[in-house]
């Protein structure tokens, strides 16, 4: 940041000694704008997890192949954002809809404060459009959970007997490049005790496969160990909510009017595709700067944006 602060005082000089350097201000300030931005971030994120990677799933609620649609579409929304950030990402398990959409989807996003960014954005997402599916084309209204967990390191005090798990083969399916449904090589883990099943079809390898279904298992028991203590609910885990009206987060209402609206800091951003695009920065921001400050929200249950 010193660097940057330097080198804009040299090109404020130069401004003011009548050189052209208006480009290279405006870049500049911007630049600099950008990691003051991320510093503050940064200070905000001092939880015990925050700097880990992060486990990411997605699943569409109730309603079909509107939902599945949906569902899908936040996954593009995550994965582009992945990519302003210049994080890593690597899709462990795909589950494709019925018809269109996906019925789950699990994966990983490798960087900095990747779990501590995403944090921000674990609940129940809901759209309003006029659906592509409905040939009336009248207006529906679907949703989508979005749940995050800190990927572990491997010494982490997590026991998975042998005798406490069912592992199940089979063939991958969906997205997944020219080596789907070649070989049952995808694994899906039952986790006996607590009912959870975690899958992974990424790799065409068995064993990598088994290796990160069960970093997804661990992470997941983790979560349930941590919430015994009630105080640590939304520090590790993310509240998790029924996927309906009255639950969600935030609204996407793409008709009658075009609104993003995040219902526990109540940001409001208009331009829709800027959003879907990955560019949901200002809502991640907004909600860990309330969450700071103990100025958060609860989000309205009887908000209606229609």
């Amino acid at each position: 940041m010193t660097k940057k602060r330097d080198d804009l005082g040299v090109l404020v000089e130069w401004a003011q000694a009548g050189e052209s350097v208006d480009a290279d201000l405006a870049l500049a300030i911007d630049a600099l704008d950008q990691e003051v931005q991320a510093g503050e971030i940064k200070k905000m994120l001092g939880g015990e997890h925050d700097r880990k990677n992060a486990i990411v799933t997605i699943h569409p609620g109730a309603g079909g192949t509107e939902s599945q649609d949906w569902a899908e579409m936040l996954l593009r929304m995550y994965l582009r954002w992945t990519e302003r950030r210049g994080f890593k990402r690597e899709l462990i398990d795909y589950q494709p809809g019925d018809e269109a959409g996906l019925k789950s989807a699990t994966f990983t996003v490798i960087g900095e404060y990747a779990f501590g960014l995403l944090s921000a954005e674990v609940g129940v997402h809901r759209l309003v459009r006029i659906s592509p599916f409905d040939q009336a084309a009248r207006r529906h209204t679907s949703f989508a959970s979005l749940y995050v967990w800190p990927e572990l390191p491997e010494d982490v005090d997590i026991v998975i007997e042998d005798k406490d798990i069912r592992i199940d083969t089979y063939r991958s399916s969906g997205a997944g490049g020219q080596h789907v449904n070649v070989t049952d090589s995808a694994i899906r883990i039952t986790h006996l005790p607590t009912g959870i099943v975690v899958s992974c079809q990424n790799e065409r390898s068995q064993h990598r496969n088994r290796d990160s279904a069960m970093r997804v298992l661990k992470a997941r028991l983790y979560d349930i160990k941590m919430k015994e203590n009630q105080a640590k609910l939304d520090q590790i885990g993310g509240a998790k909510k029924e996927i309906a009206f009255g639950s969600q987060i935030r609204s996407y209402v793409l008709h009658p009017y075009q609104m993003v609206k995040d219902h526990r800091t109540k940001e409001q951003v208009g331009d829709v595709n800027r959003i879907l695009d990955g560019d949901i920065d200002v809502f991640i921001k907004s909600y860990l700067m309330k969450k700071s400050s103990g100025t958060l929200g609860q989000a309205a249950p009887d908000e209606d944006l229609d």
